[in-house]
């Protein structure tokens, strides 16, 4: 059962972008699209800006979206940096691309960063364990098999540690310092042994901030600023809990809550600031006759780390670096990463075989799809005018429905956990039906043995959705799971694991009921918070009135009668619940966190 943890919602986490799809209804835009020039000569940029300033207008009044910036740079040129709307909506302050945003999970480039300059220096090295640079770091597991959680494995994302540790992660307060974490986990379980499967973590990305801190021997912004902020020019970009910005959401002001975990989510800066860096990317570390890093690092960094790991599928990532999850085709590697926060969202994409970047920046909580799809869209197109390479048209939708009988989609029948949550999974007529996150999704089956996606409205009438156009999905079984794959153009990724239910204790069965958070907000709180039983399994539940019509939905395995597990396979899955008995009172305690069983 776990509080929503905006670092789950990743880009790579595409399913999750369709469900939210389902529930938004674009106003679209009268704006006729700018004409495509019949030719276009190298280096052209003209129809690369005019067509992104008509989608990033269309986008942002469909979303409502306050305040946008974006920076399109060309090797060592800055091509292209505006702002749209503004800065601060009461004061009528345009936003510029000088305009300051809270970047969030982009700081995880920068930590990597800085990680790799202290392993070039020789004082640190990222393949012995964290313990050896972080002395005092220690967490429990339950496994036998497996190496140590390393630097590497930290940058990207394979050390099994937890997705967060949420006590005190988010507040409306002022956050203890992040270095406190190294102390809290020492109770905490591993969700997985190291280099089992990508499972994206806050938790451990800070701690490699707080190794980083203890190795320069000055507080972690502070290093981070005399290695590569103040070198690079870069003199509006700071690390800052809880920065003095104007956020919104839908246009209305609304309160930032303060981020403990800095060197995971604490980045602002501006685009501007961020083109400076990913120039200096392209000029292979130097900046001016200075070497910062060594071309030979973040080559390093922009490999593909996981190729070896077969729950991994398709799914690729560097250090620090995303190398799956944006799909530009015929452009060599795309490495990405953006950042969420439950008020801001930003996206910086770069094609380094080609030297053009992206970064697109907003101040709205109803931005995530835009910063993604502006910089997507202007990559395409900024590809096109330098290099004359050209994305393919779409491959239409393939109509190739089959039949297949009864007891083959039978055998389909289960519960299922996926990166949304958990999927109930039944038989239709000819095809399958799935219930998740409050909604019901058609599984049509295909001649090539996979399914194709409609959504049922109001649960009962099928209707195609252009989101899905292009998602199949199918089943496999990898590394002895039995999961769902998620197929996305060329793309595979891993997307779910089907659950078997387990016998229940008798004592857990006391703890089924609603719960509230005790002492510690947490920032967002949920509205509803259950322990329940369904069809034999133990379900964690919970609402956010922040969320509205997202019900997130857990599968519970016991491991004893007094330990739980999220089940499933990839972020936020594998982790530990205990259940305790506080007096008359019935306790569970979940990443630092006390959820306390209302009385009836």
């Amino acid at each position: 059962m776990t509080a929503s943890d905006p670092a789950r919602f990743r880009p790579l986490q595409r399913l999750l972008a369709v469900g939210l799809a389902l529930v938004l209804v674009s106003t679209g835009c009268s704006t006729p699209t700018p004409a495509r020039p019949l030719e276009q000569q190298a280096g052209d940029y003209r129809y690369t800006l005019a067509h992104t300033r008509w989608l990033i207008d269309r986008e942002m009044a469909d979303n409502k979206v306050t305040g946008l910036s974006i920076a399109l740079v060309d090797d060592q040129h800055v091509v292209w940096a505006e702002g749209f709307g503004h800065e601060d909506a009461e004061s009528r302050q345009p936003a510029t691309s000088q305009t300051p945003y809270r970047l969030g999970s982009i700081a995880k480039v920068l930590t990597a960063t800085a990680a790799m300059q202290l392993a070039e220096q020789g004082r640190l090295d990222i393949d012995r364990p964290l313990s050896d640079a972080l002395p005092g770091f220690s967490v429990r597991s339950r496994y036998d098999r497996g190496g140590d959680i390393t630097p590497r494995n930290i940058m990207h994302h394979h050390s099994g540690l937890p997705s967060n540790y949420l006590r005190g992660m988010l507040t409306t307060d002022t956050p203890e310092p992040f270095t406190r974490l190294v102390s809290a986990v020492q109770d905490e379980y591993v969700a997985y042994p190291p280099d089992f499967i990508f499972s994206y973590s806050n938790l451990a990305v800070t701690l490699l901030g707080a190794a980083i801190e203890r190795i320069a021997g000055q507080p972690y912004e502070s290093h981070l600023a005399a290695s590569l902020f103040e070198p690079l020019g870069m003199t509006q970009t700071r690390f800052d809990p809880k920065p003095a910005l104007k956020v919104y959401d839908k246009h209305r002001p609304i309160e930032p809550l303060a981020l403990r975990d800095l060197p995971s989510g604490g980045l602002v800066s501006t685009v501007d600031d961020m083109s400076r860096f990913m120039r200096w990317v392209f000029a292979e570390g130097r900046v001016g006759e200075r070497e910062l890093l060594g071309a030979g690092s973040l080559a390093e960094m922009l490999r593909p780390q996981n190729t070896q790991i077969p729950l991994d599928m398709g799914f690729r990532v560097g250090l620090g670096w995303l190398l799956s999850g944006i799909e530009i085709r015929n452009a060599g590697t795309v490495a990405s990463h953006g950042g969420t926060l439950l008020d801001s969202h930003s996206m910086m994409v770069i094609l380094p075989d080609h030297k053009l970047g992206v970064i697109v920046a907003s101040n709205s909580a109803s931005s995530q799809g835009v910063v993604k799809t502006v910089a997507t869209e202007v990559l395409k197109l900024a590809l096109e005018a330098k290099t004359g390479i050209r994305q393919p048209d779409p491959l239409p939708t393939a109509q190739d429905e089959v039949v297949l009988p009864r007891e083959h989609l039978e055998s389909y029948a289960a519960w299922y956990d996926s990166m949304v949550g958990l999927i109930r999974v039944d038989p239709g007529s000819n095809a399958l039906d799935a219930r998740v996150m409050g909604h019901t999704l058609q599984l049509k089956p295909r001649a090539s043995g996979q399914f194709g996606l409609r959504y049922k409205l109001f649960g009962m009438i099928p209707v195609q959705v252009s989101a899905f156009d292009g998602i199949r999905v199918s089943r496999a079984r990898v590394a002895g799971h039995n999961v769902l794959v998620g197929h996305f153009g060329d793309d595979t990724m891993l997307v779910g694991e089907q659950l078997r239910p387990t016998p229940v204790p008798q004592r857990l069965l006391d703890f089924v009921g609603e719960y509230e958070v005790v002492g510690q907000p947490l920032g967002i709180m949920p509205d509803r918070l259950a322990l329940r039983l369904e069809d034999g399994m133990l379900v964690g539940e919970c609402t956010f009135s922040q969320l509205p019509g997202f019900v997130l939905r857990v599968g519970l395995k016991p491991l004893s009668d007094s330990e739980l597990l999220i089940q499933g396979l990839g972020t936020g899955k594998g982790e530990t619940i205990i259940a305790s008995n506080q007096g008359e009172e019935r306790v569970l305690l979940f990443s630092g966190l006390e959820l306390r069983k209302k009385l009836n």
